[in-house]
């Protein structure tokens, strides 16, 4: 292989990993939106569950509403459940004050 040849192989290979690196950064948005969209999901059929629960007269509550424990098993999976940066993935799963005052909060 000349070195033409290879520079030309070297261009190509680079444009393809440009290509695979703009496709994963495209999938990596659409898996994003998709948790994110799950998450909200879960969490408003836990709400919807929790209505139809207290309709029929449902008994006492537990420490934490079934929505919340939803938001702390979200949390716990590594996910974010706070305003700031919902369904986002916490990195190295460090603690987020944010989300901490969305699960636990009085009231």
């Amino acid at each position: 292989m000349n070195k033409k040849e290879l520079y030309d192989s070297f261009i190509a290979l680079t444009k393809a990993t440009q290509a695979n690196l703009e496709q994963l950064q495209l999938l990596q948005s659409e898996i994003s939106q998709v948790i994110e969209q799950n998450a909200e999901l879960e969490i408003e059929n836990e709400h919807l569950r929790d209505l139809l629960n207290q309709s029929k007269g449902s008994a006492k509550e537990p420490q934490l509403s079934k929505s919340r424990q939803n938001l702390e098993k979200l949390y716990e999976e590594g996910f974010h459940v706070c305003k700031e940066w919902y369904g986002k993935r916490r990195e190295d799963d460090e603690a987020c004050a944010f989300c901490m005052e969305v699960i636990y909060r009085e009231g």
